[in-house]
């Protein structure tokens, strides 16, 4: 089982320094995403299908392709990636 940092380690192109543990990254996320982003990250993390995250948080297909976009984004932002890093 994939945990937030692995998925977020898969997903950011360039990571410079180190992810935070995973209590405090949370609490980062929480705060820095969407609870859509954050559940759909956390899908991603707990491997689950693209079908079961879709029909879990209500999206079409067309839905689920654009909220995965603006995650992956957002995630590659500098000011998230400087607060999920140490």
């Amino acid at each position: 089982m994939s945990t937030l940092k692995n998925e977020i380690e898969k997903i950011i192109k360039k990571l410079v320094h180190p992810l935070k543990e995973e209590a405090e990254l949370l609490t980062v996320l929480k705060v820095k995403l969407t609870k859509k982003e954050l559940k759909l990250l956390k899908g991603w993390a707990e491997e689950n299908t693209a079908e079961e995250i879709q029909s879990k948080l209500n999206l079409n297909e067309e839905q689920y392709g654009a909220l995965s976009t603006k995650l992956i984004k957002k995630l590659n932002q500098e000011k998230i990636k400087q607060a999920i890093c140490i």
